[in-house]
This record gives structure tokens, sequence and C-alpha cells, in this order.
């Protein structure tokens, strides 16, 4: 048992600790606000590492891997649609609102700061994965409205904030940049073990923010034991057969495994991050609890599963390089 135990990898650990004190001590209030400071400090600090890391030439080819960003794009933007709609007999099982809240989770945008963390332990291509995730973000903007217009039959105008691009720019884009203005000088930090912690770190943070929010707002008291532990199990299944998908399709389209490593991660998560507010925003504020369950739920499972993942696809690589 205690040699399993060694073996468990210390996000995954992180992860399961976060839920467990966010269900016991929920952060909320004033501390909610200043924890959710933190988490963007956490998560620009993180973006700058990476920026410091990678060489500016591959920084370039990240952003001109067209192929990559479209394979992304379609996964997360037609392919996880589809599946949404296709998934309507459900409603036999579950309420109509538990199956909308389904449905708005396959139209959102996927997530930008575990993707990309979750590409640098698997040893994936860090460069297209940051292109990839903030280009998915930008496009929600336009296509997750839209989309819920045309499958959900919203009705009212929708308005998305364009502080959204400012936000994306100045938490992710900024920190990035001047982490490649100063690799020069800190490259050499940036490489050993602090990309490291602060990937494990923020993602721990991520998990603890959304799920004390979800403790505080008592959406877990709003639906049965039974609509829960269905939605965790369809969520394990959603998560598994997507991961096979993108990595049949990437396979399939001749990417090398880098690449395939950033469509498995960023093609395949749903953001809890952007879901939330547009779904405030599209909604017109309405009670949109059960409508943001599913997404909830998804968003702590696709974390889960990827951590597991990612660390198999980053002790292979190093068992690799050790052979070589």
């Amino acid at each position: 048992m205690l040699e399993r135990l060694k073996r468990l990898d210390p996000l995954i650990v992180l992860i399961v600790l976060a839920v467990i004190i966010a269900i016991i001590i929920p952060v909320r209030g004033a501390a909610a606000e200043w924890f959710d400071i933190a988490v963007k400090i956490a998560i620009a600090l993180l973006f700058f590492l990476y920026g410091a890391r990678l060489s500016t030439q591959e920084a370039l080819n990240g952003l001109k891997h067209w192929r990559l960003h479209i394979t992304i794009l379609l996964i997360t933007f037609a392919i996880f649609p589809l599946i949404g709609i296709g998934l309507e007999p459900m409603t036999a099982f579950v309420s109509e609102d538990i199956y909308r809240g389904i449905l708005f989770l396959t139209l959102v945008p996927s997530t930008v700061q575990s993707s990309v963390a979750f590409t640098s332990i698997a040893k994936g291509n860090i460069a297209g994965a940051i292109v990839s995730a903030s280009l998915s973000n930008l496009a929600g903007v336009f296509l997750t409205p839209l989309l819920v217009m045309l499958v959900m039959s919203a009705n009212g105008g929708v308005h998305i904030d364009s502080r959204v691009f400012l936000n994306i720019a100045i938490q992710l884009l900024l920190p990035f940049i001047l982490g490649q203005l100063c690799r020069r000088w800190v490259k050499g930090f940036a490489a050993n073990k602090a990309t490291k912690i602060v990937d494990r770190g923020s993602i721990a943070m991520v998990v603890y923010s959304a799920f004390s929010a979800g403790v505080v707002a008592g959406i877990w008291t709003t639906v049965s034991v039974w609509e829960i532990v269905y939605l965790i199990g369809f969520s394990v299944l959603m998560v598994i057969a997507m991961l096979w998908f993108s990595l049949f399709l990437a396979t399939r389209l001749g990417f090398n495994r880098a690449d395939s490593i950033a469509i498995q991660f960023c093609g395949t998560k749903k953001s809890l991050a952007t879901g939330l507010p547009m779904a405030a925003v599209i909604f017109g504020g309405a009670n949109i609890g059960l409508l943001i369950l599913p997404l909830m739920i998804f968003h702590q499972v696709q974390l889960m599963i990827c951590a597991w993942l990612a660390a198999k696809y980053g002790r292979d690589a190093q068992e690799q390089k050790a052979k070589v």
C-alpha cells in the first residue's frame, strides 16, 4: 500500500485535497475575492515561465501551426456540439434542466491554463497549446453565444463584454510575451522545477476556487444524489471517449507526438472559468445553478483524468529519453 501511495502523481493528490478542503472549508466572501486574485497571479506567473522557457523560434512555430489550431477548434466547436445534440434522448433519465446543462457544456470553449499545463507536463507542443487554447477562448466569445442561440433556442439578445479580449491579453498573452523578452536572464530558472511547481499549484488553486464556489452557492443540494452520480459517470465516459477520439483523429491526420498531446489536452477540455460568466450573460441573470452543474462536474473529472494521463505521458517521455 505504501509503495502504491508513493507512485501516486502529486498533481492528482493536490486536486483531490483541493476538493476535500473546498467541501470542508470553502473560501467565501472577501477571502474568495482575494483568492481569485491569487489564482490570476499564479496563472500569469505560469505563462511568464512558459514564455521564458520557450525559444522565440518555438513560439513562432506554434503561432504558424494552423493545422493544429483548426483541428482543435473543430473538436471544440463542431464535434462536441454535435455530441451534445445527439444526447437529447438522455432526458428519459435526467431532468430537462440537467440535459440543457450538458448541452451547454458542449458549447463552451476550451480551458487555457490547465490545457497548457497538462501539455507541458506531458512533454507536448507547449507553444501550439498556448496559441490554440487562447484562440479557442477568443473564438468562444462569438461562437458560444451563437451556438446557444442556434442549438438551445435562447431568447433575447446576447451581449458579451469586450473586456474578455483585454482580460485574456493581460492575464495570458502579456506575461508570455514578457517571458520571451526576459528569456536571456531567466531561462535557466524557468527551465528547472519552478515551472512544474507553478503548473501543479495553479491547477490545484483553480480546482479549490471552482469547487468552493459551488459549495457556497449550494448547487450540490439542488439535485438528487442519483443525478450527481449520473453526471459523474457521464463525465468520465465523455472525457475518456473524447481523449481517445482526439488521439485517433490526430494520428489519422499525421500529427506527431507533441502535436497529438496538444490536440488531446486542448481539444477535449471545457472551460469552467469561461463557461460560468458566459452562462450568466447569455441567460440574462436567470437562476443558472442547474445549468452550470454539469459543467462544474465535468470540469473536475477532466482535470483528474487529464492529470493522470499527462503524468503518464511525462513518465513515458522521460523513460524514452533515458533509453536514448
